[in-house]
């Protein structure tokens, strides 16, 4: 192979960039952006739906949702722009024209595009969820029970995990990136605080933290929620579970009435630990017709459903707003015009197209 390589480049032949020939089809009108990187999702999906979102979103369905409301907002701007030269008759026009009905229709079917972003950025990028608590309650435990392997160790020492153990399933098609971290306490081992300084980094951009105690010192753990729930970002979801339910009787205890109870022992629990992860992080469930979206599809949506709602407000005012109601319809338009690549920086584009696998 590599001989190859270099007798075709004694020939002027050049190995393909990263997505070289997926660019070549975009830049040539083959497709659009959204189904360019349609073929990038389609190689890394991690889950058999993910596999069928990403062919959807390859075949043009996300596109032509897209390319529909940006139809539907040219009009209404066509409509409104108008209207602009002729004053004295912009306010009956627009009525006779029922222009604040189509911007109720339009704002709607954003928020259905908004919804389906949301669901499609969780089928392509999965849940970070993280495992935090203090030591020995069972964390590792969890993961190997979640992933049906024994990829953690397992010991009654306390402070075995000394550093982040990574593991991805999929619960119900959604992929999940579970992180183990070491238990949470104050230590004067180096190597163990190392550790322990690394899960705090986890917790803080996790999208899911499973806050884990044990049947024996759930009671003695509020003061780590506390510091826990400070760390958070804003956008993460906690779930406080009580592991070693298999304790609970023998010890003559009970849970707090606002966790949930497992046993990573004996599987007590599992199942409906998983259905909670999947409503806290806002999964709807399978979905006919699913889509694959990014991370910048969905900030394009968000900032285009934000100038809607400005330019609802605009035209509410009347005549003295009717170019600023034209102004936010067109930022919105621009908006969503991004996600497909019709108005798009070419910065932004070279970024998109080097995360692709050499030539493709």
């Amino acid at each position: 192979m590599k001989r190859c390589l270099e007798l075709g480049g004694n020939e002027g032949l050049v190995i393909a960039e990263p997505g070289e020939f997926t660019l070549r089809a975009y830049l040539n009108n083959k497709i659009d952006l959204t189904q360019a990187e349609a073929i990038a999702d389609l190689i890394d999906a991690q889950s058999e739906a993910a596999v069928r979102g990403a062919a959807r979103s390859l075949q043009g369905a996300f596109s032509d949702d897209i390319n529909h409301l940006i139809e539907e907002i040219t009009q209404l701007r066509i409509l409104v722009e108008s209207t602009l030269d002729f004053p004295e008759e912009e306010i009956e026009f627009l009525e006779n024209a029922q222009a604040r009905q189509r911007l109720s229709a339009v704002k709607e079917k954003l928020q259905t595009l908004r919804a389906g972003a949301k669901q499609g950025k969780i089928l392509r990028d999965g849940i970070q969820l993280v495992l935090a608590g203090a030591p020995n309650v069972g964390k590792s435990s969890l993961l190997n029970r979640l992933a049906g392997e024994e990829v953690a160790i397992v010991t009654p020492i306390a402070g075995t995990t000394r550093d982040r153990v990574k593991e991805s399933i999929t619960i119900e098609g959604v992929p999940m990136h579970i992180i183990d971290t070491a238990g949470l306490r104050e230590t004067a081992d180096v190597v163990e605080a190392k550790g322990i300084e690394r899960s705090w980094d986890a917790i803080r951009l996790a999208d899911l933290v499973i806050f884990l105690t044990d049947a024996q010192s759930a009671p003695q753990q509020d003061d780590l929620k506390t510091q826990i729930l400070r760390e958070l970002s804003p956008k993460c979801a906690v779930l406080e579970l009580v592991n070693k339910a298999d304790l609970l009787q023998d010890l003559s205890k009970t849970a707090p009435s606002d966790a949930l109870l497992i046993s990573a022992k004996t599987g007590e629990g599992i199942e409906a630990l998983k259905q909670k992860i999947l409503e806290l992080v806002g999964w709807a469930g399978p979905q006919e017709g699913a889509i694959l979206a990014r991370r910048r599809h969905l900030d394009c949506i968000e900032r285009a459903a934000e100038h809607i709602e400005k330019s609802e407000e605009f035209a509410a005012n009347g005549n003295n707003s009717l170019e600023l109601f034209a102004e936010e319809l067109s930022l919105a338009q621009r908006h969503l015009g991004e996600i497909t690549g019709k108005l798009l920086p070419d910065d932004l584009l070279g970024k998109i197209f080097s995360q692709f696998c050499i030539g493709k």
